[in-house]
């Protein structure tokens, strides 16, 4: 399989549009090869993207069905895992741009992004104990942690397939809008993200994350800051706003 995961310009896009986009290993393996990419690049923004009437429908069940208990542990769900948290773990700001159904492993590929613009008329669901299985890559931390306990219950175990409106209200989505507006929603967004200190907003990324997971922002800001006052871009900063200009910040 070659060439159903590409990278443009901190544009990652999912093409397998004739089977929903659902994810093989080769895919896991493409998609973990342009982050390494966008990771080492200048991008300021990574926008996650897929082709066809599906954002993704989740792992190909032919492929995962046939596997020995041995192999989903060892093979499967740790390479899933293994992709999904460099996604999660990326310095730039991440979105994923969400204009139809997002299922299983494709759900839970958007909920590693930081952002969720979805399309209305999408669909989003984890309904792998339907199948018989677990959500395996990362979809009951994540989705937790998005929209509490209770729900994650409720979209896991009950199988509730929500729609986008839902999603915003649960904030599971960041925003929904109408399906000719996706585009430009995401292009004012991703302006507004490109918009920030480089160094600075990357920083504030990894804050709010390592927070997320207990850390005391009483160490960790003070650093971050210390790093941040050493950039040029903070001077540059502070510049444009003495001489009441917008900054040109280059990330360093």
């Amino acid at each position: 399989m070659k060439g159903v995961v590409s990278l443009r310009d901190g544009e990652i896009t999912l093409d397998r549009h004739a089977k929903r986009n659902a994810l093989t290993p080769e895919m896991l393996e493409q998609l973990d090869a342009a982050l390494a990419k966008v990771a080492a690049s200048d991008a300021r923004v990574v926008l996650l993207r897929a082709a066809g009437e599906d954002f993704c429908a989740g792992a190909d069940i032919g492929l995962f069905s046939g596997l020995s208990g041995v192999e989903m542990w060892r093979d499967w769900t740790a390479l899933g895992h293994r992709v999904f948290d460099a996604l999660a773990r990326l310095r730039q700001p991440t979105i994923a741009v969400v204009h139809g159904n997002a299922f299983g492993g494709g759900l839970e590929l958007a909920l590693a992004c930081d952002f969720r613009v979805v399309a209305e008329g999408a669909r989003l669901a984890l309904p792998e104990v339907g199948l018989g299985t677990v959500p395996g890559w990362g979809g009951t931390e994540r989705l937790a942690d998005l929209v509490g306990r209770a729900r994650a219950l409720e979209i896991v175990l009950a199988r509730r397939t929500i729609d986008a409106a839902t999603a915003y209200d649960w904030g599971l989505a960041t925003t929904v809008v109408p399906r000719a507006e996706l585009e430009s929603t995401v292009d004012e967004l991703a302006t507004r993200l490109s918009g920030g200190a480089p160094v600075a907003v990357q920083l504030a990324k990894q804050l709010i994350h390592a927070a997320a997971d207990g850390a005391s922002s009483r160490v960790l800001e003070p650093l971050a800051g210390a790093l941040a006052s050493a950039t040029d871009d903070l001077a540059e900063g502070v510049a444009a706003f003495r001489e009441r200009r917008a900054p040109a910040f280059h990330g360093r």
